[in-house]
C-alpha cells in the first residue's frame, strides 16, 4: 500500500512543488532553501528539541500559544518549526528565540530520513490533522513519539476515512496519541478503531488566544483614521467570495454612505487581483501595505498585508468569516479571533471545519449564518449597524463563549509533559 502511494506521490509532486514554488505577488520566495523540502536541512545549534509541524499560516497561529507557554515553562528545551509553505515560514520566523524554523520534507522516507538525522527530535508534534504516511512510518522507525494536538476530524473527513481504511490505518499506528479539540472528534477518531488510550479531548487551543492590547499604536492610528464610521470586516475571503461580500457593501451604502469595509483575502498571492476587482466595483480602495489614509472617499480598505489580523478585527464594529461562501471547498475560518474581541459574528452557510465552535456561538446569539447571497448579507448587516445595543449583546456572547472554552493550552502542555 505504501508503495503504491509512494508512487503516486512522486507522480504528483512535480505539480505540487510548482504550486509551492511558483512567484506571486504577496508570496514570499523559498529562495535557495528550496532543498530544505527534500530533507537538506541545515542543522542546528541545539541537541533534542521538539519538533512541532504547523503546515502553513493558520496552523502556525494556532500553535503560538502553545509554543509560547512551552517556551515560559522550560525554557531550555530547544524547539524547531516546520511548515511547508513560505507564508507559513513567514510567521514562523518570529515566535521568538529558542524557536527555530525549517521547511517540512516532501513526503518520501529519504527526505524524513535525512531531516531525522540532522535534527535528531526528542517527539514530533503535528498541529491539527496534517497526517502523511510515509513521515509517521519514518519518524516511527526513527523511535520518535507522535502526538497529534488540536486535532479535530468533521463527520465529513470520517466517512472518507471509513472508505479507505488500510490508508488510515497506516496513519493511526504509528500515531502514540491524539489531543483532539472535542467530545465529537475523540468519537470520530474511535469509529475509526483507534484505541481509547490514544485518545484524549484537550480542548481547541484556539479559545487560548493572547490578549490583545487596544492601547496599540497602530489600533489607536487606524480608530483615529475610521473615526466613528460604520466598519466591517470580511476575513480570510477566497476565490468566489470577494465579488459577493463587495456587493453586498454597495448595498449597504445605499443605507449608510459612511459605512466602511475592510477588506482581507486570504491568501497574499490574491492582494492585487482583489484590489482590481475593488476597483472594477467602483468602489474607492486604500490599501494597508501602501500606508495610505483612510479618507472620508475611501469605502474599501483593503488589509494587503501579514500578521495583522486581530487589529483589523479590533477597529471594525461586526466581523463576517469568509471561507464560509463557497460550498464545501473550504469550511469556514476561524471565529474565536473576533469573538475574542466581543465583535458579534456573521458567517456563510459553509463551516464545518468549526462546526462545535461555530454551533455554540450561533446558539448563543453571537453569530449568524447568512445564505450565499450579497443581499441578505447586506441586510444583516444594516440590522446590526443600526442597532447598537444588539451588537453590544451579540458580542458580548461571542466573548463569554471564549472565556467559557478556555484552558486547552494547560491541557495540552500535560500531554506533552513526557517529552519535556
Amino acid at each position: 500500500m505504501r508503495f503504491i502511494y509512494t508512487l503516486l506521490l512522486a507522480l504528483a509532486a512535480p505539480f505540487l512543488l510548482f504550486g509551492l514554488y511558483k512567484k506571486k505577488p504577496g508570496k514570499p520566495d523559498i529562495g535557495r532553501r528550496w532543498r530544505e523540502h527534500f530533507g537538506f536541512v541545515p542543522s542546528l545549534d541545539v541537541t533534542s528539541p521538539l519538533w512541532f509541524h504547523a503546515v502553513s499560516v493558520g496552523e502556525v497561529i494556532a500553535a503560538k500559544p502553545v509554543l509560547l507557554a512551552l517556551r515560559a515553562e522550560r525554557p531550555d528545551i530547544p524547539i524547531v518549526v516546520t511548515t511547508t509553505t513560505t507564508t507559513g515560514a513567514e510567521l514562523a520566523e518570529k515566535l521568538g528565540s529558542g524557536i527555530s524554523h525549517r521547511y517540512m520534507p516532501i513526503d518520501f522516507g529519504f527526505a524524513v530520513r535525512r531531516f531525522i538525522n540532522i535534527i535528531k527530535p526528542r517527539a514530533m508534534v503535528i498541529m491539527e490533522t496534517e497526517l502523511w504516511p510515509n513521515t509517521l512510518s519514518e519518524v516511527k522507525k526513527a523511535g520518535v513519539p507522535v502526538t497529534v494536538i488540536n486535532a479535530r476530524l468533521s463527520e465529513r473527513s470520517k466517512v472518507r476515512y471509513q472508505k479507505i481504511k488500510p490508508i488510515f490505518r497506516l496513519l493511526s499506528s504509528n500515531i502514540d496519541h491524539i489531543a483532539c479539540q472535542f467530545d465529537e472528534d475523540a468519537d470520530r477518531f474511535s469509529q475509526l478503531e483507534l484505541r481509547n488510550d490514544q485518545l484524549s479531548v484537550t480542548g481547541s487551543v484556539k479559545f487560548d488566544l493572547p490578549e490583545f492590547d487596544h492601547r496599540s499604536p497602530t489600533a489607536n492610528e487606524l480608530k483615529a483614521m475610521i473615526t466613528h464610521r460604520p466598519t466591517w470586516i470580511a476575513a480570510s475571503t477566497h476565490p468566489g467570495e470577494d465579488g459577493i461580500l463587495l456587493e453586498a457593501h454597495k448595498q449597504i451604502l445605499q443605507h449608510q454612505p459612511d459605512a466602511l469595509m475592510i477588506l482581507v483575502p486570504r491568501h497574499p498571492e490574491r492582494f492585487s487581483d482583489v484590489a482590481e476587482q475593488v476597483r472594477e466595483k467602483a468602489l474607492t480602495v486604500v490599501c494597508r501595505s501602501k500606508k495610505e489614509p483612510i479618507t472620508a472617499a475611501t469605502q474599501v480598505y483593503l488589509g494587503d498585508t501579514m500578521g495583522e489580523m486581530m487589529t483589523l478585527f479590533s477597529v471594525s464594529d461586526i466581523a463576517f468569516m469568509a471561507g464560509s461562501l463557497i460550498g464545501d471547498k473550504v469550511g469556514g475560518h476561524n471565529l474565536l479571533e473576533p469573538a475574542s474581541l466581543a465583535k458579534p459574528l456573521l458567517t456563510g452557510p459553509s463551516f464545518y471545519n468549526f462546526q462545535v465552535i461555530g454551533d455554540q456561538l450561533i446558539e448563543s446569539g453571537a453569530c449568524q449564518v447568512t445564505p450565499v447571497d450579497a443581499e441578505h448579507i447586506a441586510r444583516s448587516l444594516i440590522a446590526l449597524f443600526n442597532d447598537s445595543d444588539d451588537r453590544q449583546h451579540r458580542g458580548q456572547q461571542a466573548l463569554a463563549i471564549v472565556n467559557r472554552n478556555r484552558g486547552a493550552v494547560a491541557n495540552t502542555l500535560k500531554v506533552l509533559k513526557p517529552y519535556l
